[in-house]
């Protein structure tokens, strides 16, 4: 796999609802409406398909609807998948399909060391070559950096406090081995110094713009697939070079997801497949 050729993995929403609480944007009472979740499921589907991606699917399976949001099933870092550990039990039993779906696309599948909670590419997002791991809400700080050991990769945590951007992927997206956007209030002071010193083109979020879900983008070379009401960062997108794109994703924000959330960068997210080029052109 290389930079060249995206790769993807999504399970479609069949059996995707919200039938328990375990972040902020979650009622029970606020349904999402069924028939349009999978409309725009298969529309961000078709968007990532025409930007060039290879998509592969993980089945749906009946009392699971959380599913859906591969990202969180592992972190990728070249052949090497390192499966999640869910911090909460309605996510647990996510796990072995996951793995199975890994395994079937050639990855050597790891589990998470210790006893930590780790919730794969929502909480580890490389940046050029450095792994940014959020922690506190979903994952555990420790277990990040036993897992960059692992991986023989440097870590860097990042505590987010504020439930709801409880994923580091709901308050940050690289979108180069350079340049990111994210959204400061997600993190504390001293994660917000680590962003500036190791980051050097970071594109802030407004407030109203990072509750629709703004930092929690696909990107796919230069252009950038956020849900719909970003008019702000798209215009900051095309000013910096990027070409941004909307797709109206108003069902799974209810669960607290959008485009990042329902999607897994099987070829390494963006900066195992940078790492890979690097190595093979030196």
């Amino acid at each position: 796999m290389n930079s060249t050729s995206p790769h993807i993995l999504m399970c479609p929403p069949d059996h995707y609802g919200i039938e328990y609480e375990i972040n902020p944007w979650m009622s029970t009472a606020r349904q999402a409406d069924h028939a349009t979740a999978v409309e725009q499921w298969l529309l961000l589907r078709q968007v990532l398909v025409d930007c060039g991606a290879k998509i592969s699917e993980v089945p749906p399976v009946a009392g699971l609807p959380d599913l859906v949001f591969t990202a969180n099933a592992a972190i990728i870092y070249r052949q090497q998948a390192v499966l999640a550990r869910f911090k909460h039990e309605q996510r647990q039993g996510e796990e072995p399909y996951f793995r199975q779906a890994l395994e079937s696309q050639g990855f050597s599948v790891s589990e998470a060391p210790g006893d930590f909670s780790l919730e794969g590419a929502g909480d580890a997002l490389f940046c050029g070559e450095t792994l940014f791991a959020g922690y506190r809400l979903r994952s555990d700080a420790l277990g990040h950096q036993q897992i960059g050991a692992m991986l023989g990769v440097r870590v860097l945590p990042l505590e987010l406090v504020d439930p709801y951007y409880y994923h580091l992927d709901t308050c940050f997206c690289p979108l180069a081995p350079d340049a990111a956007i994210y959204f400061p209030p997600a993190f504390d002071d001293y994660g917000q110094r680590v962003l500036a010193e190791h980051v050097s083109k970071l594109i802030p979020v407004e407030e109203n713009e990072a509750r629709c879900f703004a930092c929690n983008a696909v990107v796919v070379g230069r252009t950038v697939v956020t849900n719909s009401g970003c008019p702000q960062l798209h215009q900051q997108l095309r000013q910096a070079g990027y070409s941004p794109q909307e797709t109206p994703l108003s069902e799974f924000v209810k669960a607290g997801g959008s485009a990042k959330c329902l999607t897994l960068r099987l070829d390494g997210e963006e900066a195992a497949a940078w790492a890979n080029t690097r190595t093979a052109s030196s």
